[in-house]
């Protein structure tokens, strides 16, 4: 007979294993010495060692299921429960129970942890479909419909959840994306429509424009050219295409327009310069009548001056008041000269036809006052208006003093 602390053989060549509920047989081994069925037996335990250590690395630092790994421990098991090996067998029941007690431990651990990711997945789908649903009340048709696509793409990358809730979610949200596709779908319709009616609009002006590019009414071409201006940004705009015809179009037709009036204009401002330099020379030669010395000389000249004056064309507005008002001056002054003349000669006259003469005077007095008072201010067309009243009341005035003159002489 032949043994060691784990087991022995006996004379019949029946092989045992001690454990802690007695011997249980092994098997029978009638090929050899008892030393080889020993020896045989212990390289059965050996490899039971080794298949229980490389289940505890697999089950400790790989992703193996709880399924599979309780699998494998019931095949061990089963050997081991077998007695067909001889070692330590109860220290490989406890490993194998300690093992089963780590794989309920991670399987607790990996339903909690499925319970989690579940619960952030419903948290996450939760949250995006609150986004969605308020990204389907947006205006920001762009950046609400990027954000929805990207939306999209993050939960596909959630894990599901039960049946129920996960179909509930994605139809909310499903709803929120097709809701604001709707609005987003009737708003550039709308969109496209006024679009259409800005182009028609546009077309209109654009015609307008077009066959006023010719006219030569400058000022009221113009006004209109600004007022056509006004209706076009009113108009909204239209297609992207159409807008940039039409508006090149546009501003085509108001460039030959005003192109035109420029040149005429630079040619009437050279003029209007060449007419201010003649009525400067004017109104020098005017201003050296004063002082009046020999009146009827002055009015003589000054009268030629005037006609002179009166035959060149217009000046350069902002210097209308200004070379005026040096000829305004100079008569000024021979008036007054005048009126010297005749109040030394004439005073018993004056005096009997003080009542109509003098109010014809103050009338024209008042008048030349009120006159130079508006060129001064460079109202012009005030100036001219009180001009021609000047002239009826002077007539008056002068008519009254000649029959003065030959009443006295």
């Amino acid at each position: 007979m032949s043994s060691d602390p784990w087991g022995r053989v006996d004379e019949t060549g029946t092989v045992y294993v001690r454990t802690a509920e007695g011997e249980k047989v092994v098997g029978s081994w009638q090929a050899g010495t008892p030393e080889e069925a020993l020896a045989y037996f212990e390289r059965k335990y050996e490899g039971l060692v080794v298949e229980i250590g490389l289940l505890e690395r697999r089950v400790r630092t790989t992703d193996l299921s709880a399924k599979d790994a309780q699998t494998a421990i019931d095949h061990l098991r089963a050997q081991v429960e077998e007695h067909h090996a001889v070692g330590d067998l109860d220290a490989l029941r406890v490993r194998l129970d300690k093992l089963i007690a780590e794989v309920d431990a991670r399987r607790e651990e990996r339903k909690a942890q499925k319970a989690k990711q579940a619960d952030e997945a419903r948290t996450a789908k939760e949250t995006l479909v609150a986004e969605a649903e308020e990204l389907a009340q947006s205006d920001q048709w762009r950046a609400a419909g990027e954000r929805l696509r990207a939306l999209v793409d993050t939960w596909k990358g959630l894990p599901r959840l039960d049946r129920k809730s996960d179909d509930e979610l994605w139809h909310r949200f499903s709803h929120a994306r097709s809701a604001f596709s709707k609005r987003r779908k009737a708003h550039f319709a709308a969109l496209d429509a006024q679009r259409e009616d800005a182009r028609k609009v546009k077309e209109k002006l654009v015609a307008e424009a077009e066959s006023l590019s010719k006219s030569t009414d400058w000022g009221p071409t113009a006004a209109r050219y600004r007022e056509l201006m006004a209706d076009w940004k009113a108009a909204g705009r239209a297609q992207r295409e159409a807008e940039d015809d039409l508006w090149n179009r546009f501003r085509g037709a108001q460039d030959v327009f005003f192109a035109a009036r420029s040149e005429v204009f630079a040619e009437r401002d050279a003029e209007q310069v060449e007419n201010l330099k003649l009525k400067e020379e004017l109104a020098e030669e005017a201003e050296k009548l004063v002082p009046v010395t020999d009146l009827k000389a002055a009015r003589a000249a000054f009268r030629s001056v005037n006609e002179r004056w009166e035959a060149i064309g217009h000046v350069p507005r902002d210097a209308r008041a200004r070379v005026e008002g040096r000829m305004h001056a100079v008569e000024r002054a021979i008036q007054e000269a005048e009126e010297g003349e005749w109040r030394r000669t004439n005073p018993e006259a004056r005096a009997r036809a003080a009542g109509l003469t003098g109010q014809l005077q103050a009338a024209v007095d008042k008048l030349r006052a009120e006159i130079d008072a508006a060129r001064a201010a460079g109202n012009n067309a005030k100036a001219d208006k009180l001009g021609r009243e000047l002239e009826g009341r002077q007539a008056l005035l002068d008519q009254a003093l000649k029959g003065l003159e030959e009443f006295g002489g």
